[in-house]
């Protein structure tokens, strides 16, 4: 029968080893937990006697039941797995999470979604600590099952919900900033952006066309372009939204492409991301920034050697502090921050 010192399947147990060692059960914890609390003679003894019986140290999910925690913290990632190591933006912002969990010692757990019922339960099953959320739809269940939880959690960028804590830069405001620079001197403006929602519609809008809009980060950014474009008494039918379903070069090249051979082409592109920018700048060539002036968003390094003017913001300090909000600690004082960064695009 199992019992305290014949384990199922024979593990060896941390009563073994100490009956082996002439010890206490918790000197041995002390010796793989805190070795500085046994004498280094003890300690090897202790080991020694481990090797012999082939136990490999404490149970971890044991430990982690004890300790009520599980020294691991959880990012839901709204797009497929590969979009974290793909996306530049998503990679940077990765980084901040992963340095924060060096420093205090935690794992990282990654739990993609993809608007599938089995969502809910991939979040109410994790295991983890908190959560952090990168950026979704108003109206993504995952918000509920993160906040039913009941563990801290923090969400990049939006939107706000059941009392979430969000980390972000007033993507308005940035907006509208950039949104004056790219389209100085334009009379057929043109915004390139993220999905309006979860559907992800590839679809080319009028400015009063532009309805709903539940991705946060896309109708905040949008609203600042229209502050920028009708500050001046210009007409919102002349601005347009490009609405790419995902925010890749290659989407955006091949939107700009087709606008640029169109009947109406855009002598100004702000792009919502460097990524679509950067696609831009593949198809129009040296028509940059006479013909048409062009924006991106992020600073990417690649942003930076194409000559894009962007609106420089720090997504790895924004991932660290979502870490460590997640992770129990404080939240910062103050709001990240951001700077337009004009450079050869635009005029």
């Amino acid at each position: 029968m199992p019992g305290p010192d014949r384990p199922l399947e024979g593990r060896p147990t941390m009563r073994q080893v100490a009956r082996a060692a002439g010890v206490s059960p918790m000197t041995v914890s002390y010796a793989y937990s805190q070795p500085g609390r046994v004498s280094p003679q003890i300690r090897e003894r202790v080991m020694a006697a481990a090797r012999e019986l082939g136990y490999v140290g404490p149970d971890p999910t044991a430990r982690s039941l004890r300790r009520g925690r599980v020294g691991t913290l959880g990012v839901v990632l709204g797009e497929h797995l590969g979009y974290a190591f793909d996306d530049p933006q998503a990679a940077r912002f990765l980084g901040g999470v992963a340095d924060v969990c060096a420093a205090e010692g935690v794992g990282l757990t990654l739990v993609p979604t993809s608007g599938a019922a089995s969502d809910v339960d991939r979040v109410t099953s994790a295991v983890v600590d908190g959560f952090v959320v990168w950026t979704t739809s108003d109206d993504d269940p995952v918000l509920d099952a993160v906040a039913d939880r009941g563990l801290p959690a923090v969400v990049h960028a939006g939107p706000a919900h059941r009392g979430l804590p969000v980390v972000g830069i007033d993507d308005r405001a940035a907006a509208a900033a950039i949104g004056r620079t790219v389209f100085a001197g334009a009379r057929r403006p043109v915004v390139l952006g993220f999905p309006l929602d979860r559907a992800r519609v590839r679809q080319l809008l009028a400015g009063p066309q532009v309805g709903e809009v539940r991705f946060p980060v896309t109708r905040r950014r949008w609203a600042g372009f229209r502050d920028a474009w009708t500050a001046g008494g210009r007409p919102l039918t002349d601005l347009r939204l490009a609405v790419c379903p995902a925010n890749s070069t290659a989407a955006g090249a091949g939107f700009a492409a087709e606008l640029l051979a169109g009947t109406d082409p855009p002598d100004a592109i702000a792009a919502m991301s460097d990524e679509l920018a950067l696609g831009v700048l593949q198809v129009a060539g040296g028509a940059v920034p006479d013909a048409v002036a062009v924006s991106g968003w992020d600073d990417s390094e690649a942003a930076e050697a194409a000559g894009l003017t962007t609106v420089a913001q720090s997504l790895r300090e924004q991932g660290a502090q979502c870490a460590r909000i997640a992770l129990g600690q404080p939240a910062a004082p103050a709001a990240p921050q951001w700077r337009v960064v004009a450079r050869y695009t635009t005029r």
